[in-house]
């Protein structure tokens, strides 16, 4: 980078940090300290709530912006405070009661119920806030905001209740300081907002007015002040679990017990342990497997709760995949293949155990988050028996390993920051090590008005006798106010930035430049509650050597209408593409024609019983047959406020495409394929209640990849195709026959606060072969004639508050 461009930057910041918040009118609500304890029942009668201040003249959000909430549907709330909790009552009036819908579910799920939701910011930045919400059925949900980002994967314990009459529903919630991290001081100012969801009449209220045409709704938080002198107790939670499995597949039954257990412990106010000790994750959810032809690897989400909860310190910069921790060992792949022609595999395995993780994160009372992440992954050896003379032998195929993440956020001007991460994967004895330190800003004027940010990243790579550093930038800035935005963005990263030790990057060694306007409306006009229109375009460039990679531009839209039925869709069109990464090969290309894209979907009134998703996509490339074509139905049913079901159909064509087959000494060999993909999947919940539910997960995937004789072509000069034989009995046959079946049915019950029983039983069928020829339904009953693994497991996680323990004892 030049050095105009970090001069520039070094303004920006500077500019920032010197300028004051714009000056706003903040409601402000002040707690009332008490003696007695409510009790949480959803009827907020008790002489505590009486004669104390009154949060309401709550304002409209969406669709409208600031219309004041109407008599029939005022929103009062109130707050408690002592030295253990803060205490909430709201009361949510309605005209018709009958309207209100109230659908059961299970933690974090909301569906269409409506609900009241509180956002604490206890740093007072704009940014870092702790969501709590209780449906008008009483479930609950809670997550952590970053700006604009939700991470419902987080869970603490709480209490609430809900209750209803022919005025309306009424609610109450006791939050524990055990839940929250806050500054040392001894006067709390924290960021708080109210908000109300009106399902029925597709309207949301909120109680300090947010612009929505202007920065970003973290920034407009009203002040919570009177919390004062508190002496929080000792903020320890223990989650003990014990599960036992039975696994039964082609003949093979096995049964296993574990125990362990999670910790959390707040080392003061601010900042926080969490553990997890002799780790199982047997019951997470399934991945989502499909039939991969290309150069990438699949990429899956987290399912682990202890990965997935408060982690948005670690995920600054893209640099944290936490499935690295516990992945397929790097010798996985290399086992396979060096085993002796007399050497039968015995065990291969094809993942990590984690043996124990840790991390610690909070943030100061000046703002500055710190965090810190530890995982230890064991050995993992492949194990082979010489069938000839019956010795085994064993290779390391993932020696002992260490993963950890270092993290500093400043946060300032209620609007900004700038970060400094760094992430290290060390192994033991010869094997690969990774480093990758990050600097990240994200910048806003004094009006909200304007947004810079951007990354530098540089990364190392230890590998056996070779030591590999890359670098990557980025750079964006764009308009963040009014009707009219803008935005301009530049990447870059050269040949050897590598961070996939810890993180993800499929591609380097790009030089891109990126651009985009958009127009949107925040108030509803005529039919439409919401409507945006964009255009953008991009030029790639291959760093080294520096080639054009491609061109495109195109254009998008969206909107919703007032009876929330809404639509939109895409148009692109790009030139040819030279694609460096299809072809397995160091600085050679394919190259693809010029093509249009085009995307269309609607989604129809979820309120309702029924309602439909339904999604198109079209990809033409010219002067060639290869064309891609996709189509996604998905229904949904609410049979009742206890039982929903969706079910998902997604059907994919691809024609005429030229891919990559082998690499036979110097040729690259490519074949022209066809691929068909059939996806079929069901989610079903039945809830008893808010605390006991039933959840069935089945999903059905097939695709199948075909090559014609006559299709197989070598690559030349320029990333052109030329014909040439290929043997499919000799060499590798590049057909493909792909079909997986998984089922999950569980049993859910939270029966005490942070405490659940979990009985799930599994049921899953895999099978690929060459026999690309096949229908669906042919292959679907060759899938059904393979083995089918069956698994039942439970799970029984306590939770348990160390004073309540302490107590207990005194008692």
């Amino acid at each position: 980078m030049s050095k105009n461009y970090w001069l520039l930057l070094i303004i920006i910041i500077n500019s920032s940090i010197l300028s004051s918040q714009n000056s706003e009118t903040r409601k402000n609500y002040q707690a009332t300290r008490i003696q007695e304890v409510p009790k949480i029942d959803g009827i907020a009668t008790e002489d505590a709530w009486k004669n104390i201040p009154v949060a309401g003249n709550f304002v409209m959000v969406e669709p409208g912006d600031g219309t004041p909430i109407p008599d029939s549907h005022a929103t009062e709330v109130k707050i408690l405070y002592d030295d253990l909790a803060i205490y909430i009552a709201a009361t949510m009036k309605e005209s018709q009661p009958e309207k209100t819908i109230r659908q059961f579910t299970q933690r974090d799920n909301l569906q269409q119920s409506e609900y009241f939701l509180m956002d604490i910011n206890t740093y007072d930045d704009g940014e870092n806030q702790t969501r709590f919400i209780v449906t008008s059925a009483g479930t609950q949900a809670d997550a952590r905001i970053t700006g604009s980002q939700e991470d419902y994967g987080y869970n603490v314990v709480w209490e609430s209740a809900v209750s209803q009459d022919e005025n309306g529903w009424y609610l109450e919630m006791k939050i524990p300081y055990s839940a929250l991290r806050f500054p040392e001081t001894e006067r709390q100012r924290w960021g708080l907002q109210f908000s109300r969801e009106i399902t029925h009449r597709n309207e949301t209220y909120v109680w300090n007015y947010i612009d929505k045409s202007v920065g970003q709704m973290a920034q407009y938080t009203g002040l919570l002040t009177g919390i004062n002198n508190i002496d929080p107790p000792v903020r320890l939670s223990l989650y003990p679990y014990i599960q036992s499995a039975y696994d039964s597949f082609d003949g093979s039954n096995d049964f296993s017990f574990n125990a362990g257990m999670d910790l959390k412990y707040g080392i003061n106010d601010s900042f926080t342990l969490d553990m997890t000790l002799v780790p199982d994750f047997g019951q997470t959810a399934y991945d989502e497997v499909e039939l991969n032809l290309g150069p990438f690897e699949q990429i899956f989400g987290e399912n682990r709760a202890f990965f997935t909860e408060g982690t948005e310190l670690f995920n600054k910069g893209n640099l944290f995949y936490s499935r690295r921790v516990g992945s397929t060992p790097l010798g996985f792949n290399a086992a396979q293949t060096n085993a002796l022609d007399s050497e039968q595999i015995l065990e291969n395995p094809n993942r990590t155990d984690l043996i124990n993780a840790l991390k610690v994160s909070g943030r100061t009372d000046r703002g500055l988050g710190i965090g810190v992440f530890n995982a230890v992954t064991s050995e993992t050896k492949a194990i082979f028996r010489d069938t000839i003379t019956g010795k085994t032998r064993s290779q390391v195929t993932e020696p002992l390993a260490n993963y950890n993440i270092m993290v500093l956020d400043q946060r300032f001007n209620k609007n900004s920051s700038i970060t400094l991460i760094n992430t290290n994967v060390t192994r033991d004895g010869n094997f690969r090590d990774g480093n990758v330190t990050g600097f990240i800003f994200d910048v806003y004027n004094k009006s909200n008005s304007f947004n810079v940010e951007g990354q530098a990243k540089m990364s190392n790579v230890n590998l056996p006798g070779q030591n590999l550093t890359g670098f990557a930038s980025f750079f964006a800035a764009r308009r963040t106010k009014g009707n009219f935005r803008y935005r301009v963005a530049h990447e870059f990263a050269n040949e050897t930035f590598d961070i996939n030790d810890l993180g993800i990057n499929f591609t380097n060694n790009y030089n891109n430049i990126f651009w985009g306007t958009s127009y949107q409306i925040f108030e509803p006009r005529g039919n439409f509650n919401n409507f945006q229109i964009s255009l953008y375009g991009q030029h790639r460039r291959r760093y080294k050597p520096d080639k054009t990679i491609n061109t495109g531009m195109g254009g998008d839209f969206f909107a919703m209408t007032r009876e929330r039925f809404a639509f939109g869709g895409s148009l692109d069109f790009n030139s040819k593409f030279r694609d460096y990464f299809e072809t397995r090969a160091e600085n050679t290309f394919v190259t693809y024609k010029p093509f249009a894209s085009s995307r269309f979907f609607i989604s129809s009134d979820y309120r309702k019983k029924f309602a439909i998703d339904s999604r198109i996509y079209v990809e033409e490339y010219f002067d060639t047959d290869y064309a891609y074509y996709g189509l996604s139905v998905e229904p949904r049913f609410r049979f009742s406020d206890r039982f929903n079901m969706v079910y998902e159909f997604d059907y994919g064509l691809q024609k005429e495409r030229p891919s990559f087959v082998n690499k036979l000494d110097s040729n690259i060999i490519f074949g022209i394929r066809d691929q068909k993909t059939v996806e079929n999947s069901i989610r079903a919940n039945y809830n008893f209640n808010t605390k006991q539910g039933l959840s069935l997960s089945a999903r059905q995937f097939w695709s199948t990849a075909s090559f014609g004789d006559n299709s197989f072509q070598k690559l030349v000069a320029d990333g052109e195709l030329e014909p040439t034989s290929y043997n499919t009995s000799i060499f590798r046959d590049p057909d493909a026959n792909f079909n997986i079946w998984n089922l999950d049915l569980s049993y859910r019950w939270q029966f005490a606060p942070g405490s659940e029983a979990v009985l799930l039983y599994r049921n899953s069928i895999f099978n690929e072969d060459k026999l690309s020829e096949l229908n669906y339904t042919d292959s679907l009953n060759n899938l059904f004639t393979n083995p089918a693994r069956h698994n039942l497991s439970l799970r029984v996680v306590y939770f348990i508050d160390y004073n309540n323990l302490r107590n207990i004892f005194r008692s």
